[in-house]
């Protein structure tokens, strides 16, 4: 299966809600278990366009099917810094379009200005923890009891990429 990285456009926003809902629900990889209801869903990425943050989308088949993006932290003593957000529904896992994304949303980051960028991820998921390492993350500590789904508790490690080891 093959998918074209293009930029998150307004277009996009009902099928990436759709699939940051299916993620969500997986209990796995993000800090939500739900996606947010559609209005707020589209105000957030009517957000992230008007901020011009880094936005990009797997499309393939005619529909959407997974997203990154580099949001800014806030303080001006953090303004060099982006935190990245990935997801990707399951069949297309594994073939390379995560690679994909995050490579064209590092690349927007880079040239908007930043010079770091943070992700977390849990412990146990190790294929996206040797994506990020793969594309120069490094781990620089674990937070500890960081998620809790159904009354479990999961430990995540923070990573972070600086430009100029890229």
């Amino acid at each position: 299966m093959r998918a074209d990285i293009v930029p998150l456009r307004d277009e996009h926003f009902s099928q990436l809600r759709e699939v940051l809902d299916a993620v969500a629900r997986e209990g796995r990889y993000l800090a939500f278990l739900q996606a947010p209801p559609l209005e707020e869903a589209i105000a957030f990425y009517r957000n992230i366009l008007e901020r011009e943050c880094p936005a990009v989308v797997a499309v393939a088949d005619g529909r959407v099917t997974g997203w990154c993006d580099v949001l800014p932290t806030n303080g001006e003593a953090r303004a060099h810094v982006g935190t990245i957000g990935l997801g990707l529904i399951p069949e297309y896992r594994g073939r390379g379009i995560g690679a994909a994304l995050m490579a064209e949303a590092l690349e927007r980051a880079w040239a908007k200005g930043f010079t770091r960028i943070e992700l977390t991820v849990r412990t146990d998921n190790v294929r996206a923890k040797r994506l990020y390492e793969g594309l120069g993350f490094t781990v620089e500590g674990t937070l500890r009891d960081a998620f809790r789904v159904n009354g479990e508790y999961f430990d995540s490690l923070f990573m972070g990429l600086l430009r100029h080891e890229t």
